[in-house]
């Protein structure tokens, strides 16, 4: 009993601690944006702008644009694009999620058109650690349509002097996107969950004790008198 029940405190006290989390995200969220050499800077404190608010000006390198497949938006498969941005007035670039494209289904190999301005341009969008990833089987690929695109390798395998950090544009629709991007999953309900059944696991033990232990004894009891 004592067991369960402390396992069960433990997964209330996880919670709160990711509700906690939820709660800072979103403050950050709140905060003046920033500009894009937050993510230039060599020293940037990668966790401290996590979900902050960035506007990037700079151009695009469109021949490394890449295509992250089996992406769902609005209960549709297709892609998620992503293109670098070499920033304006700084030797950096950020590798930018800029949004979701449907798929050809006649032919899944043919790359839907996506409208890349040329020119210095203004993205603006919220900072993330990584491109969104799925579920794989196997070794990413190296060509333009991939399962996950990591971002240590593809700098290795571009020579780009990537950000450590990327960011998802976000704003209405445009140039044949879509930015609908899922809110930040901390995990509450299932931890929640869990202290359910550890809680209802220490319930039951309970029961049984009290009933092995303490209602049987008293009706054999009571029976022999």
């Amino acid at each position: 009993m004592a067991a369960t029940f402390s396992l069960g405190r433990w997964q209330l006290s996880r919670a709160a601690e990711k509700q906690a989390l939820l709660a800072a995200l979103a403050e950050r969220q709140r905060l003046p944006a920033l500009a894009g050499a937050a993510l230039a800077a060599p020293a940037a404190d990668g966790p401290a702008l996590l979900y902050r608010t960035v506007i990037l000006r700079g151009t695009w390198l469109p021949e490394r644009t890449v295509y992250l497949d089996n992406r769902v938006m609005d209960r549709r498969t297709g892609f998620y694009v992503l293109t670098p941005l070499r920033l304006a007035g700084a030797d950096a670039v950020v590798l930018v999620q800029r949004g979701w494209i449907p798929r050809n289904f006649e032919d899944r190999q043919v790359l839907p058109p996506v409208a890349t301005p040329a020119g210095e341009v203004r993205v603006e969008g919220r900072i993330a650690e990584s491109p969104s990833r799925a579920y794989a089987l196997g070794a990413d690929g190296t060509g333009a349509i991939r399962q996950n695109l990591d971002l240590d390798a593809f700098r290795a395998e571009t020579g780009l002097p990537l950000a450590s950090l990327v960011v998802w544009q976000t704003g209405e629709p445009s140039e044949g996107l879509l930015r609908q991007w899922p809110a930040p999953d901390s995990g509450v309900e299932k931890h929640h969950g869990y202290a359910f059944q550890w809680f209802g696991l220490c319930a039951l033990i309970a029961l049984l004790v009290l009933w092995f232990q303490v209602a049987r004894p008293l009706r054999r009891s009571s029976s022999h008198d």
